[in-house]
């Protein structure tokens, strides 16, 4: 059976799947934003893990601007 492209990305980038379907994937590319990234990097920093490759981060300061005059 044929793959859709996002099989095809998937599987790629796995490095590992557990019994459970668990997949651990390798993220060549990070786009950090303000309101979630604190709580991924807290997560890091909580099981004791770093970023790998932290000059592949891209960062923007803002998403939404409010449209109120």
């Amino acid at each position: 059976m044929p793959q859709t492209i996002y099989d095809k990305i998937w599987n790629d980038h796995l490095v590992h799947q557990q019994e459970d379907g668990t997949s651990l994937l390798f993220v060549d590319r990070h786009l950090i934003h303000e309101v979630t990234s604190p709580q991924a990097f807290e997560g890091l920093r909580n099981s004791n893990r770093k970023v790998r490759q932290p000059f592949f981060n891209f960062s923007s300061s803002r998403s939404q601007c409010s449209n109120n005059g």
